[in-house]
């Protein structure tokens, strides 16, 4: 009697298959043959021009934009072996992810989905330059701006830039200057692994180079010029370091505020009455998956905001243009909030309380007595931590050298308890900001003015009106 033997393995319907510069040569025997046995063929033209007249399956381009096609394009091809080209490994900033969210984490490793690295372009770059991979930092501006390259600037780091085309070195070179980093080496590597590997090298304040090969990575080697601002890593950044009308949290005040709001990697910040985005800009510093919204509503500022997000590397920074609480109603629920204005406005401190998720945090600054009253009264109600921050700076006096305080600073800082009764701001609470206006009732806080002068409306009146103090 014959024994029973098992089936052979069903192969996964999609398989994604890293590919280098070398081409068809570079690739493994286990990667070659499911490029032959595919009936689909899936890439990018330069990648699909890599494989020889023996993968007889049908070449399919991937079409612009190429994220929102992918569903579409699998399904037309269900039930046929698919293998998808990706260059170098599929999972460093590739199609793998993409595919991998699109089926989904559980498809990886099973009949759905199965991929074959090789090796990436970091991996090349670093074996040609002697640079231990950890310790390389990695910034892709393929797809991004160039600005966010800035946050990553620091005198002596060693940087790996993944290029976006033949005229990204250029760019980089000339937003190292801009930075003060023009003494920073670059290397320009080419068609890592390929039979046209080259190598292109020069400073950022005296590139010399045309724009050459498209695939290309970017080796920097950190160096600050000496009349450049140093740029810490960690909040309290100096103040010089924004462009701002007045209306900036200054260093100390920032710092404190930061370590207040406590952010953690991939969390949403709120930022309402933005000034010059000073919070939210050193919210996103903290982590490269950080996220912020700033709303501001005045427009020069919000310009302005922009701006200063651009320069100092966090150019995904939103900037919202309008009144708190109206510009809320459409934003996504934040993880934490900073309020640095307006606190007095009817609404505004209950909406973005009720908008907190359980453990979400909130942090709030001021000035004023009537705004302090306020922040007091939700203390006694909420708990969390109300603090008091007084800066002064040394200055001279005739001959000699004495303090200079500036205004105080009290702040609240608090993070939602769902289990400590009254923590809800209400059922509904938030419900009214989602139709544009917002009724504050007795009960949740908000303070309407009534008798208000020249100059001292409801979003006028405290924290973010005083440009001459700590903010």
């Amino acid at each position: 009697m014959t024994p029973a033997t098992s089936p052979p393995p069903t192969p996964p319907a999609v398989t994604v298959v890293g590919i280098g510069a070398d081409g068809w040569a570079g690739i493994p025997a286990t990667s070659q043959y499911v490029l032959r046995d595919a009936d689909v063929l899936i890439g990018g033209p330069r990648q699909l021009d890599l494989l020889p007249a023996e993968c007889t399956g049908r070449r399919v381009s991937w079409p612009s934009p190429l994220r929102p096609a992918v569903p579409a394009l699998l399904a037309a091809h269900a039930g046929r072996k698919v293998a998808v080209l990706a260059s170098g490994d599929p999972m460093f900033y590739g199609i793998g992810r993409t595919l991998t969210e699109v089926l989904g984490d559980g498809a990886v490793g099973t009949d759905a989905l199965r991929i074959l690295p090789h090796p990436s372009s970091v991996s090349y770059a670093c074996a040609r330059l002697g640079w231990p991979v950890e310790e390389t930092e990695v910034v892709t501006l393929v797809g991004r701006p160039p600005a966010q390259l800035s946050a990553a600037l620091h005198e002596g780091r060693r940087l790996l830039v993944l290029s976006a085309g033949p005229g990204t070195p250029a760019e980089v070179a000339r937003l190292l200057g801009e930075q003060g980093f023009a003494p920073t080496r670059m290397r320009v590597l080419e068609q890592l692994g390929g039979e046209r590997e080259r190598v292109l090298t020069g400073t950022a304040e005296d590139w010399p180079h045309p724009p050459g090969d498209a695939l290309n990575v970017i080796a920097l080697e950190c160096r600050r010029s000496p009349d450049a601002l140093p740029l810490g890593a960690v909040p309290g950044l100096p103040d010089a370091a924004y462009e701002h009308d007045g209306q900036l949290t200054k260093r100390h005040v920032r710092a404190a505020t930061l370590g207040a709001l406590a952010p953690e990697p991939g969390e949403l910040l709120w930022d309402i009455g933005g000034g010059s985005g000073s919070i939210a800009i050193e919210w996103m510093r903290a982590h490269r998956s950080c996220r912020a919204v700033c709303v501001e509503r005045d427009p020069v500022r919000a310009e302005r905001i922009g701006r200063n997000a651009d320069r100092l590397g966090v150019p995904a920074l939103r900037v919202v243009t309008g009144p708190a609480p109206e510009a809320l109603a459409e934003l996504r629920s934040p993880d934490a909030v900073f309020i640095g204005g307006g606190l007095t406005t009817p609404g505004l401190l209950a909406a973005c309380w009720a908008a907190l998720p359980p453990g979400g945090r909130l942090v709030a600054n001021t000035v004023t007595l009537e705004s302090e009253a306020l922040l007091a009264d939700w203390y006694r109600r909420h708990g969390g931590e109300l603090v008091r921050l007084a800066v002064s700076h040394a200055v001279p006096v005739g001959g000699f050298t004495g303090w200079r305080q500036a205004m105080p600073v009290t702040q609240w800082a608090v993070r939602k308890d769902p289990g400590r009764p009254g923590d809800g701001a209400g059922p509904g609470a938030f419900d009214g900001l989602r139709g544009g206006t917002f009724d504050a009732s007795a009960g949740t806080g908000g303070v309407p003015r009534t008798a208000a002068g020249p100059g001292h409306g409801p979003e006028d009146d405290d924290y973010d009106a005083l440009p001459g103090d700590d903010r």
